[in-house]
């Protein structure tokens, strides 16, 4: 059914020898979605993302892409899902229209290559040999080839890695026409901003769970939804109220807070009432990086 979940997974479980890779993970992710897998090196993304593709076979737990279990690799499912692995190896001499063109034959509704090459933005690179093509162009022509079979779901692993800053919102933008289309999207990445903007939800893994999913800007729970207020006060300045409950932070102070309306309201009532400056006045919530560093203890990076 169309109005059903795109992927749904139970109790996942993948051990290689004595290492458990995957340790009981739940997923659901939305028809239309872009869904965001983080997590350190080691935290089972990888494995995760390579069951769900139908390239490995779960030890245990039940698994559901767009209604079929992947890993009997049938060809309703195939034909249903794109994959954008970190590295296609795509001959060089062919054109970028003649190498979408070779993917489009293997499918037996393909999407339209004009149509292709607008979402991923190389209308004007039509004609020219892959061997010439940007790092980011080429990145562009590996998420075309996996739209050549017209997708409903498609995984895209760390589709920006080593892009410079203009070649990562280039790609960015691919990813936003895609969602555009309504296909729903897996997508891996070590870049918290990334899935900041990209992600309608994001899933951090550690040790092979899930230890927090949901919208980037709410990820985390209470504890780390707190909104940082930091100011600093002159020298001359009266003694701050403890009421305030401020921390000295460098050569400033801070307030951590769940109620930063009143706390603002008291503060600024109180530098107007003592005719006070607040330099350098910030209000501010955790970041999704702020929030993954947090859950994983500071470790960075990806399988």
């Amino acid at each position: 059914m169309e109005d059903s979940p795109a992927i749904v997974a139970r109790g996942l479980k993948k051990s290689y020898g004595d290492v458990e890779a995957v340790r009981g993970i739940d997923l659901h992710v939305a028809r239309g979605e872009v869904f965001a897998l983080l997590g350190p090196n080691g935290a089972g993304k990888t494995t995760t993302v390579e069951i769900l593709e139908g390239h490995r076979k779960a030890d245990a737990g039940e698994v559901r892409v767009l209604g079929h279990d992947p890993a009997r690799r049938e060809r309703a499912l195939l034909e249903r899902i794109g994959i954008v692995l970190q590295e296609t190896g795509i001959e060089p001499f062919l054109t970028v229209e003649e190498a979408i063109e070779l993917y489009r034959g293997y499918y037996p509704h393909p999407r339209p290559t004009d149509e292709i090459l607008h979402v991923v933005g190389l209308e004007e690179k039509r004609s020219s040999r892959v061997n010439k093509l940007s790092g980011g162009q080429k990145r562009r022509l590996d998420v075309g080839i996996g739209l050549a079979g017209d997708p409903d779901l498609l995984f895209l692993d760390e589709p920006t890695t080593g892009f410079d800053p203009s070649a990562r919102r280039n790609a960015w933008q691919v990813v936003k026409n895609l969602a555009a289309l309504g296909k729903t999207i897996v997508l891996t990445t070590h870049y918290m901003d990334e899935a900041q903007n990209l992600a309608d939800r994001v899933a951090i893994v550690v040790g092979g769970r899930i230890v927090a999913e949901g919208p980037p800007g709410t990820l985390g729970g209470t504890e780390l939804e707190q909104t940082r207020i930091s100011f600093s006060l002159p020298s001359e300045a009266a003694a701050l109220p403890a009421s305030f409950g401020a921390t000295a932070s460098g050569a400033g102070y801070v307030i951590v807070t769940k109620e930063p309306v009143r706390v603002l309201y008291d503060l600024t009532g109180w530098a107007l009432t003592e005719a006070v400056e607040l330099a350098d006045l910030t209000v501010s919530k955790p970041s999704l990086e702020d929030v993954y560093l947090e859950l994983t203890g500071g470790v960075a990076g990806t399988e």
